[in-house]
């Protein structure tokens, strides 16, 4: 059976919910992570779905010969 202990409080301001450092950072939960909360048969649970992290980091723009308006190209996208 698991070891269960309280790590931390949060508080609650509203629509939020504030997660103790103590929990952020044993679960490594950064910005930009989404934390589901799951309520299973009168009990809360928690589950962290991390963000991936450098997915863009080798990304470089191609090049072209042709001239882009962007703006123009912006106002256009999608009007087909």
């Amino acid at each position: 059976m698991s070891e269960v202990r309280v790590v931390g409080e949060g508080k609650v301001s509203g629509n939020q919910a504030s997660i103790p450092a103590q929990v952020r950072n044993r679960l490594d939960i950064r910005d930009g992570d989404v934390v589901r909360w799951k309520v299973v048969d009168g009990e809360l649970e928690v589950e962290v779905v991390h963000r991936r992290r450098g997915v863009f980091e080798d990304f470089r723009p191609g090049e072209s010969e042709e001239e882009v308006d962007s703006v123009d190209e912006h106002d256009s996208f999608g009007l087909g």
